[in-house]
This record gives structure tokens, C-alpha cells and sequence, in this order.
């Protein structure tokens, strides 16, 4: 099972428990209402300030008191009220219903994570893209210090990261590369073919892919330094601009 598998399922449990849990309140078949919704509350709270932050503080608020309250009543009766054994008084609110008032901002609550179930896989893609982002930066970062000692070992190591990103813009596209272990050029021919890339992109590459095979093989000839500078702006210049 995947990360993002496991976390489809994970929230799929959460959202069943609090939905049982508000059948049974309704029903007033629930036998420890204050520990079951707490529970629950805990996981789901969690859950949402992961995956919505736009939508903690919503979540939250219904179940805790604002502080800036001025009155207890309909539109301010939250859920922790209740498990305190809060209701308001007076003529005005007699009849009111302390169970109702529960149940309505418990469905708000699941309403909300079931919109968040839905936004899984945008918010892990956005988490994985920043992730990956930062290092293909911190590895332009290294081969920049290693150019310093090696200019043919910065040249290499930029390389794998030129191949790694050709790799991953195929793969988003569907392309299919026939080679198991592709070169920079293995993936730049079909990625143009697919017009993902246009001419002026496809010459750029193949320029890099000269560079890059002058820094991984055995020459009469080592790189200079100016060549893997280029090399590495290249890169950088690639993973900001072809996706």
C-alpha cells in the first residue's frame, strides 16, 4: 500500500467513526458520547489542519466556545457546551434543544472532512512537488560546491539530476521511454515528438546532453569549469521551466 493509499484509507476510517458516532447521537443510542466524540474529535482535528488548513479554524469552530462570545444561544452553541453540560436559560430558549444543536455543528464537522478526503491527492501532489523542488535545488546547490574540488564530478552529479527530471516530465505526460536506464537524449527525442517541448527546448537539452557526456566519460579532454557552470545554470534553468 502507498503513503497516499494508506492515508486515503486512514481518513476513509475517520470519517465512518464520526459518521456512526452522529447516527447513534440522533438515534440517542449512544452510550459514552463525551469519550467516543472525543476521540474522534482528536484524529479528525489532526487530519484536517494537515491536509485543509483553510478549513481548521472552521472546524474548530464547532466544537469550541469563542472567546469573544457575548451570548449563549442559536448560532453560538458549539458542541464543547454540551459536554459540559452548558445550555442557555431563560424564557426565550425554552424548548431548546441542546441534542439538535450538537448534531448540526457534528454534520458541519463531517461535511467538511469529506470535502477533505476529496482534496487528498492536489494537496499530496502540491506537498510531493515542493518536496521535490527543494531537492533539485539542494543537489544544483552541491554540484556547485563540488564544481569548487571537481568540475567533471559537479558535471556528473547535475546529470542524474538533468535525466531525473526528463524522467519524471514523461512519466506526468504518459510517455513511455523504451530504455530501462535512458539518457538526457533518450528523453529528449520523444518528449519534443510529443510536443511537450518545443524546438528551441529540445536544442537547449541536447546542448546540456553534449555537456553532460563530456563530464561522465573518459576523455583526453577534461571539462572546464565555465562548461559545468553552464551545465548547472541549464539545469536550473530546466527544472523551473519544462514540466
Amino acid at each position: 500500500m502507498t503513503k497516499r493509499e494508506a492515508i486515503h484509507k486512514e481518513l476513509a476510517a475517520i470519517y465512518k467513526q464520526g459518521a456512526t458516532l452522529a447516527v447513534s447521537f440522533q438515534k440517542k443510542e449512544d452510550k459514552q458520547f463525551h469519550y467516543d466524540y472525543q476521540s474522534w474529535y482528536t484524529k479528525a482535528l489532526k487530519a484536517v489542519a494537515s491536509l485543509a488548513p483553510d478549513r481548521h479554524a472552521e472546524f474548530r469552530g464547532y466544537y469550541e466556545v469563542d472567546p469573544k462570545r457575548k451570548s449563549l444561544g442559536y448560532g453560538t452553541y458549539v458542541i464543547q457546551d454540551y459536554l459540559k453540560g452548558v445550555a442557555p436559560g431563560g424564557y426565550q430558549y425554552e424548548g431548546f434543544d441542546t441534542r439538535k444543536q450538537v448534531l448540526q455543528c457534528f454534520l458541519n464537522q463531517l461535511t467538511i472532512l469529506n470535502a477533505v478526503k476529496e482534496r487528498i491527492d492536489s494537496v499530496l501532489s502540491n506537498i510531493e512537488g515542493e518536496l521535490y523542488a527543494e531537492l533539485q535545488d539542494n543537489e544544483v546547490a552541491v554540484a556547485r560546491q563540488l564544481l569548487k574540488v571537481s568540475p567533471r564530478a559537479a558535471g556528473a552529479l547535475v546529470g542524474v539530476l538533468i535525466e531525473g527530471h526528463l524522467q519524471k516530465v514523461a512519466n506526468s505526460h504518459g510517455i513511455k521511454i523504451a530504455k530501462k536506464s535512458p539518457t538526457i537524449a533518450d528523453l529528449n527525442d520523444p518528449l519534443k515528438a510529443a510536443s511537450v517541448i518545443d524546438t528551441a527546448s529540445w536544442r537547449k537539452i541536447s546542448f546540456l546532453a553534449d555537456l553532460r557526456n563530456l563530464c561522465s566519460h573518459k576523455k583526453d579532454v577534461d571539462p572546464t569549469k565555465e562548461q559545468v557552470e553552464e551545465l548547472i545554470a541549464g539545469a536550473e534553468w530546466l527544472t523551473k521551466n519544462v514540466f
